[in-house]
């Protein structure tokens, strides 16, 4: 049959260029969260009691919830339909991480750069070619 493969498994349907490219960006932001854990991980080594305790659950959490990100743009990437909308939330939890470093922080910079790489990753994941792959329509080229 022309749906399913030599194996028998069924055939996945081609995946729009920008869910894969939104995929990598997403996958991007959990290899910097990644690296943000370390660094807490590395913090915690010269702290001592405590504070040292806190570190490392604080680097564990972000290196788990880092990993989940990272994984959601594997996935995005490959085609997995159901990466989509957690992607979505992501970026849209991210949205007051932009405004608190634009804001209170007065980063302008920082908060200028990340809210357009944000909205670029948001734009890619909501458009209607994205919207109708995740359905499973087929879309025009």
């Amino acid at each position: 049959m022309a749906d399913e493969q030599e194996n028998g498994a069924p055939a996945r349907s081609r995946v729009p260029e920008n869910v894969k490219v939104a995929g990598v960006l997403v996958a991007v932001q959990g290899l910097v969260g990644v690296v943000v854990a370390v660094v807490l991980g590395v913090r915690a080594v010269g702290a001592e009691g405590p504070r040292g305790y806190y570190g490392f659950a604080e680097a564990g959490i972000f290196l788990l919830m880092a990993c989940a990100v990272a994984g959601l743009g594997y996935g995005l990437v490959r085609g997995v339909h159901g990466c989509r909308t957690p992607a979505i939330v992501i970026q849209l939890l991210l949205f007051p991480v932009i405004y608190y470093t634009l804001g209170p922080s007065r980063q302008l910079f920082w908060g200028i750069v990340c809210g357009l790489y944000v909205l670029l990753t948001f734009l890619m994941l909501i458009s209607e070619q994205s919207r109708r792959w995740s359905m499973g329509d087929e879309y025009p080229d």
